[in-house]
């Protein structure tokens, strides 16, 4: 089973609710610290939840730099892993992880088992978190709280830093969650009435 068989599958089985919900945004390749890593599969919706996948034609090679980028921003994470992967695995990623093993369904077809269940990121990173916003929206937030003009025209940097230290983190979280949600396009967007929404693979 390859990426975009497990992708798939994960969309259609456990993420299908979630296509439906009116105030949930699904999306592939969500860049994290400016394309550093891309998130496969996200969740926006009460939480910013990931979806790491790493099928049996995957290595784990990357997955540490993917562990450590993923810990500073997304509210709960998700590796999605091949059972030859599983036991390195569980070595690799923190506590709060959840692990969801690709195994054969009844018929021929992919299933997912929970191995270990997700918690709450008890470490997020304010810096990298707000590092989701494009300028326009960041300059928009930063207007709304009364900065000068002379401080707009700073570096994106400089920007991020000041927004993290008028706003408290839940503020943060909530409203990267509506920022995100309320952008008219994304690439890869999976609406519930699209096909299969193919990406072309990137490197696991």
């Amino acid at each position: 089973m390859r990426d975009r068989e497990v992708r798939q599958a994960l969309h259609s089985r456990v993420l299908r609710e979630h296509h439906g919900q009116p105030n949930t945004l699904v999306l592939d390749e969500l860049g994290l610290r400016h394309g550093t890593v891309r998130v496969d599969i996200a969740v926006v919706n009460g939480f910013l939840h990931g979806y790491e996948i790493k099928s049996d034609a995957d290595t784990l090679a990357r997955l540490p730099t993917q562990v450590d980028v993923y810990s500073k921003v997304l509210d709960r994470a998700t590796l999605v892993v091949g059972e030859r992967h599983v036991e390195k695995a569980k070595l690799c990623v923190p506590e709060w992880w959840g692990i969801k093993v690709v195994c054969s369904g009844p018929r021929g077809g992919i299933d997912f088992e929970t191995a270990r269940s997700i918690q709450m990121n008890p470490a997020i990173d304010p810096l990298a978190l707000a590092e989701l916003l494009w300028r326009d929206e960041l300059v928009a937030l930063l207007q709304k709280s009364g900065v000068s003009t002379k401080l707009l025209r700073q570096p994106r940097g400089a920007l991020y830093k000041h927004l993290v230290e008028i706003m408290s983190l839940d503020e943060l979280r909530v409203t990267i969650r509506q920022q995100l949600k309320a952008r008219e396009r994304w690439r890869g967007q999976r609406p519930p009435s699209s096909g299969d929404g193919s990406l072309t693979p990137r490197p696991k």
